[in-house]
């Protein structure tokens, strides 16, 4: 019966056809570029408002940045799909929000980069009930809202991310830190604070940070370091940099501290450098050649806070108690009057 064969034959080639025009398993996404024998995937400046649901099972690093992504939902990454994937670049994405269980899917997650993203909400559950292997998390450009710093030192706090040996803060225009933020990063290696405009570390606690090596908060607006915070760099065994670059001293009586663990210890790096700002008869001095005789104890300046709910609020109050010629020194120092007063515009009334 020729019809019949003839439809016979019409239904195979429809199956065989169909079968070849699908996508095949490992196949790489339309917009991106992939290697299979790297185990990299590449979705760079593609114009992507959602992660690929078809990535390749195999990789292993994701380059997915510069993209307009906004949020990243529950389940961004297929559950299982993603098993090896260990290096994940999200950095330039527009990303606002990183909801619960955005990042829960990826069991092998060692490195994550959200730099440059204005984040707006950053949920503590993130990475899912279970927490993350993550060692290496870069947050450069992403915490100018208060509200995701705060989630930030909740999931730290919560233990999610016990294994981070690097994290990288830089770049945020920090005034403060939340109290005990990284007490439970027990494995935490290199920590970068730098860039930012911390006016103080007294609420800062690296107690337990038994394996730091190197911390950075240079380029910042410190003007002291207290003696319970040098004690805490003392105390710290693998601690052998410590950046103080381009800050703000003020070489006052509360400098002494400051003065004696720079000349007895060989933790902070490049030293030589570090020069006073107020008073004017200290400007440009060299802290290592600061005596008792250089000291103006008459002005005492306090720039460390205790955090609380407003710590806007408080930061106005102590800075209040300062001189104005030590505030104008303080906070115009290296043109940031411009960011702080973007950050805490009624600071116009102080600078």
């Amino acid at each position: 019966m020729p019809g019949r064969g003839a439809l016979c034959l019409g239904l195979l080639l429809h199956v065989l056809l169909g079968c070849g025009s699908s996508r095949q398993p490992g196949a790489c996404p339309a917009p991106c570029e992939c290697s299979e024998p790297a185990k990299t995937v590449k979705c760079v400046s593609k114009n992507l408002t959602a992660v690929p649901p078809d990535l390749p099972p195999y990789v292993r690093t994701l380059f997915l940045t510069g993209n307009r992504l906004a949020r990243l939902p529950a389940g961004a990454f297929p559950a299982r799909r993603l098993p090896d994937l260990s290096a994940l670049n999200l950095s330039g994405n527009h990303l606002r929000a990183v909801e619960a269980g955005a990042l829960a899917a990826l069991p092998a997650l060692r490195q994550l980069d959200l730099s440059g993203n204005p984040l707006v909400s950053l949920s503590p559950q993130a990475f899912g009930e279970g927490g993350s292997p993550l060692e290496e998390l870069a947050l450069r450009g992403a915490l100018r809202d208060h509200g995701v710093l705060l989630s930030l030192a909740t999931m730290l706090q919560s233990g999610a991310l016990r294994n981070l040996s690097r994290l990288e803060l830089a770049d945020n225009g920090l005034l403060l830190l939340p109290a005990g933020m990284f007490t439970a990063l027990l494995a935490l290696r290199q920590l970068d604070l730098g860039n930012s405009s911390l006016v103080g570390l007294r609420n800062v606690s690296f107690q337990g940070l038994g394996q730091l090596q190197s911390l950075n908060v240079s380029d910042s607006s410190l003007g002291v370091l207290r003696n319970g915070t040098l004690a805490q760099f003392r105390g710290l065994p693998a601690l052998r940099r410590v950046g103080l670059g381009h800050n703000a001293w003020v070489c006052d009586c509360t400098v002494e501290d400051l003065v004696a663990w720079l000349k007895e210890s060989d933790q902070a790096e490049g030293k030589e450098a570090l020069t006073c700002t107020y008073p004017d008869k200290t400007l440009g001095k060299a802290l290592l050649k600061i005596n008792g005789s250089n000291l103006n104890c008459s002005v005492p300046v306090d720039l460390s806070f205790t955090w609380q709910k407003n710590p806007w609020s408080a930061l106005s109050k102590q800075l209040q108690n300062v001189e104005t010629d030590a505030r104008v020194h303080l906070f115009k120092l290296n043109c940031r009057v411009c960011k702080l007063k973007n950050i805490l515009p009624e600071w116009n009334c102080l600078l």
